[in-house]
C-alpha cells in the first residue's frame, strides 16, 4: 500500500460552523467549507454535511472524559482543518478556529450557507471577535466591567461600642481612633471609624496581555498579565465571582447564598483585624452532635477588652441542663453594674455572699425585707434611726 493518510497529500479547508449538536456527543460540527460546498442551503442542506472532529491539544487526554471536552465552537465560528481522506473530502478534521472582524450579522431569512442559521453568531458587526475585555476599547466597554465597576458596596457599617457611662470601665470606640483610623494602600479602600469601602476593581488591561475566556451564557474568566495590572479574575453569569488584585487583594462577591462545607478541622489566621457586618441576625451552634468536651472558647489577648452592646433588644445567658448549668463570674477585680431600672433575683434554694472587707448599702426610698428567720450576728451592732419599730 502506497497512498494512505499522510502521503497522499494535504488537503485543508477554512469554513463555518453551521451546526454542532452531535447525536453522538463526540464533539464533532458540521462545516461548511469554502470552494467545496456550495452556499445555497436549497442545494446543500446544513444537515447533508458530514460530521467533522474536532483535534484537541496534547495537554487534554480526551479519553474517558479525561482532559478538556472536545467543545467550544459555536455556530459561525470560522475554522480551519484538512480532510482525513484527501480528495474525497468527507473526512473533516477540525484543528483550530479563526477570529475576524465579521462585515455582517447573521441574515436567517437568506436561505444561505457559511452563516449561523439561528441567528445568533456573531453578536457585533465590524468589531473584533476578540474579547472586548482583552481589547480594552474605550469606546467599547464589556458589560460586565461597566456593571462590575457600578456595583460597589460602600460605607459598610462597623461595630461600635457607644453606650459607655460613668462608673463603668472606659470601652475604646473605633470613632475614638479618629476620622481616618486606616487608609488601605490598595484601590482606593478605606477604613474609617464605623464603616468601610469595597475596593474598586482595578482592571487595566492593555491587549494583548489579558487572557479571557468567555462562554455562551456569560461566564468569564481572566488571566491578566498586564504590567502592574496583574489581575485573576473569574465572574459567574450572575455576578458572583472573584477578583485578586496586582497587590494580592482578593475581593469576593455571592450574589445568592454561600454554602462551606468542611469534612474535617478549619484553621483560619487573619494577622490583621476582622470586621464582619450583617445586615441580618448571626446564629452559631456549637457541638450540635452533643459529644462532651466540645466547647466554644473565646480567648482576647493582654490590653484588650470584650465589649457587647446591643442597642436595642435583651442580652440572654440560659443554661437549660438541671445537673449541670451553672453560669460563672469570676472578676480579678471590680465587677461594676449599673442598671437603668430594676434588679430582679428569684432564687430557688439560697444566696451565699462573703466579704471580705466592708458592706456598704445606700437606699433612697426604703428597704423591705420579708423572711421567716432573720439572724444577724456582729461584734458592733448600731442602729440609727428618727424612728425604730420593732415587731
Amino acid at each position: 500500500m502506497s497512498d494512505f493518510m499522510g502521503r497522499n497529500g494535504f488537503q485543508w479547508f477554512v469554513g463555518v460552523v453551521e451546526n454542532r449538536a452531535d447525536p453522538k456527543t463526540l464533539g464533532r460540527l458540521k462545516v461548511r467549507c469554502l470552494g467545496y460546498h456550495t452556499e445555497g442551503l436549497d442545494k446543500l442542506p446544513t444537515k447533508d454535511l458530514p460530521w467533522a472532529h474536532v483535534m484537541n491539544p496534547i495537554t487534554s487526554a480526551t479519553v474517558s472524559g479525561i482532559g478538556q471536552s472536545p467543545l467550544g465552537a459555536v455556530e459561525g465560528s470560522w475554522v480551519i482543518g484538512f480532510f482525513q481522506d484527501g480528495s474525497d473530502a468527507q473526512q473533516p478534521i477540525i484543528i483550530g478556529t479563526l477570529p475576524g472582524i465579521p462585515s455582517e450579522v447573521p441574515d436567517t431569512g437568506s436561505k444561505l450557507g457559511f452563516m449561523d442559521t439561528s441567528g445568533n453568531y456573531p453578536k457585533y458587526k465590524d468589531e473584533s471577535d476578540v474579547n472586548r475585555l482583552s481589547v480594552n476599547a474605550e469606546d467599547l466597554p464589556h458589560s460586565t466591567l461597566t456593571i462590575r465597576k457600578a456595583d460597589i458596596d460602600t460605607a459598610v457599617g462597623t461595630a461600635q461600642i457607644d453606650g459607655i457611662f460613668s462608673g463603668v470601665a472606659t470601652i475604646e470606640s473605633d470613632l475614638d481612633l479618629g476620622a481616618e483610623r486606616y487608609t488601605s494602600p490598595h484601590a482606593d479602600a478605606t477604613v474609617r471609624g464605623g464603616e468601610w469601602d469595597e475596593p474598586p476593581t482595578p482592571y487595566a488591561a492593555s491587549y494583548p496581555h489579558n487572557h479571557v475566556y468567555e462562554s455562551e451564557s456569560g461566564h468569564i474568566r481572566e488571566i491578566d498579565d498586564t504590567p502592574g495590572s496583574e489581575r485573576i479574575h473569574e465572574r459567574h453569569a450572575s455576578g458572583s465571582g472573584y477578583e485578586v488584585h496586582p497587590d494580592g487583594t482578593k475581593v469576593t462577591r455571592v450574589k445568592q447564598d454561600a454554602y462551606t462545607i468542611i469534612s474535617n478541622d478549619e484553621y483560619c489566621h487573619v494577622q490583621g483585624t476582622s470586621r464582619v457586618t450583617m445586615d441580618a441576625g448571626l446564629r452559631v451552634r456549637v457541638n450540635a452532635n452533643g459529644e462532651e468536651g466540645n466547647n466554644y472558647n473565646i480567648e482576647v489577648g493582654a490590653g484588650s477588652n470584650v465589649n457587647v452592646e446591643v442597642n436595642k433588644g435583651n442580652i440572654n445567658l440560659t443554661t437549660l441542663s438541671p445537673d449541670v448549668g451553672d453560669i460563672n463570674i469570676n472578676a480579678s477585680r471590680d465587677l461594676n453594674m449599673q442598671v437603668g431600672r430594676n434588679v430582679n433575683l428569684q432564687v430557688l434554694n439560697k444566696v451565699d455572699i462573703d466579704v471580705k472587707g466592708l458592706w456598704r448599702e445606700n437606699v433612697d426610698n426604703g428597704k423591705t425585707e420579708s423572711t421567716t428567720t432573720h439572724t444577724m450576728n456582729a461584734t458592733l451592732q448600731d442602729i440609727n434611726g428618727d424612728r425604730i419599730d420593732l415587731n
